[in-house]
């Protein structure tokens, strides 16, 4: 989009139009102390070539041709070119909200096929439109159980992106809300002690993540059990969609709240990305977004309608469910794309390669580190503990155009030096066999640095 600026005869008239004899006359109601009453610092204005000379040296700083190790949220998978191609037309790239359905059967239609695609993975009997992301769709899965229970305390498990849980945090303050966190065990998984010692006849819901945030897959059938027994729900986040292409769907979930992204979905620098919340009919009523339901017109055809949408623009503010206003109707056109074009067999596939490059990478880097809460089953993520801080070993990868695994020493202190690191349909055995050289040689080194100082004790 252009920006045209105004001329100065065109802020005259302007002016005029208003009763505005000055700039200075506009802005009067503002206390001058608020007033900025210089130039502001800015670097000079650029001709239009050196503006796009300048954005391409800046694309050229973002790592192409890098290879990542990094998840946590955010997968780099492959991107069918035919997902850019279609989501470019503009019916799709520039459509509104379609509050007309009769001029908008298109988008209408591929968001109900994305809705049922959803539910087919997630096992789910709905689905709605999408939201913000997957730490949005968690924290609103999380409300809808304390609107469906008149509860206000939540249990939720360490294990959760922690950054999905500082969003919840938020929410929950303001609500005047409770939160109890519930620790992982040896093993990655929620400790299922603590877990039902947390769980009380004010908490809403339980909410986990699985696979969780170190990659372990959650016994969600024995999580379920303790919070369905205490008259509790059971929320399930999904960070890594394409893990529902091998890994059994949470069927005993009464909510899932998944994140979409790496359904064609681009890094994008964090975003938007695709936030999806499914749930069983009988909650329905309570699931915040829209919902595009299929009907017939009056000639029978095929036809596609908004059915619900609980939200404070189409309802009143007391009876809405959310505050959201929109969805991500084209990020999850591109999620709708992938997801056609892979289908049920190319995702099983998708997944199997994601699933064998890490268990290859955790063979690997397991004969020189250690690889933590390996006793249960993983997707593509894994943990790996170093005897050096893994800032400095990401810092020599980084000099080969290697992007390590995220260090975890901020979220999870007690962790030490370890750090999450993630392989999937484009981790090559090349790259993991350089990854897992590097490690060597800083294990090496961290024990050869120790003998010398034990030997200079010993002198």
């Amino acid at each position: 989009m252009r920006y045209l600026p105004k001329s100065p005869s065109d802020r005259e008239a302007m002016l005029k139009a208003i009763g505005a004899r000055s700039i200075d006359d506009l802005f009067a109601p503002i206390p001058p102390e608020y007033r900025l009453n210089r130039d502001l610092n800015v670097p000079r204005q650029m001709a239009e070539s050196e503006i796009v000379d300048w954005f391409r040296e800046r694309s050229r700083e973002n790592g192409d041709c890098h290879a990542t190790f990094l998840g946590a949220g955010a997968y780099y998978h492959y991107r069918p070119v035919i997902i850019d191609s279609l989501i470019s037309r503009g019916e799709f790239l520039t459509a509104y909200t379609p509050y007309q359905a009769e001029i908008s059967q298109g988008t209408l239609q591929s968001i109900f096929e994305f809705q049922t695609m959803i539910c087919e993975l997630t096992g789910m009997e709905v689905a709605n439109a999408s939201m913000y992301d997957g730490s949005t769709a968690a924290t609103e899965a999380v409300m809808m159980a304390v609107r469906l229970t008149g509860r206000r305390s939540v249990a939720v498990a360490s294990s959760v992106h922690p950054e999905y849980r500082e969003v919840l945090a938020t929410y929950v303050f303001h609500q005047g809300m409770s939160l109890a966190t519930v620790l992982y065990e040896e093993s990655g998984r929620v400790n299922l002690r603590e877990l039902e010692a947390a769980v009380t006849g004010d908490t809403a819901c339980v909410l986990i993540q699985s696979p969780n945030f170190f990659g372990t897959i959650e016994d969600v059938e024995a999580v379920a059990e303790i919070a369905h027994r205490k008259g509790a729900m059971l929320v399930v986040s999904i960070a890594e969609a394409v893990s529902l292409g091998i890994v059994e769907p949470p069927r005993f979930a009464d909510v899932i709240a998944m994140e979409a992204q790496s359904f064609g979905v681009p890094l994008s620098f964090g975003g938007p990305y695709c936030g999806v919340i499914a749930t069983r009919e009988q909650f329905v009523r309570q699931m915040p977004g829209r919902l595009v339901g299929q009907t017939t017109d009056r000639s029978g055809k095929r036809g596609f309608v908004l059915t619900l949408a609980t939200r404070e623009q189409h309802i009143r503010r007391e009876k809405a469910t959310s505050n959201i206003c929109t969805n991500q109707a084209l990020i999850a056109l591109m999620a709708n794309i992938f997801m056609t074009i892979y289908g049920k067999v190319g995702l099983k596939e998708l997944a199997r390669q994601n699933l064998a490059k890490t268990a290859y990478a955790a063979q690997q880097f397991e004969r020189h580190a250690t690889i933590l809460f390996s006793s249960a089953p993983r997707f593509n993520e894994f943990v790996v503990q170093t005897s050096e801080d893994p800032y400095a070993i990401n810092s020599r990868l980084l000099g080969h155009k290697i992007v390590g695994g995220l260090p975890l020493k901020k979220f999870y202190p007690e962790l030490g030096n370890s750090s999450l690191w993630c392989c999937t349909e484009l981790s090559t055995r090349s790259v993991i066999d350089t990854a897992a050289g590097f490690l060597a040689e800083s294990e090496r080194s961290v024990k050869s640095a120790k003998e010398e100082t034990v030997e200079e004790v010993a002198r």
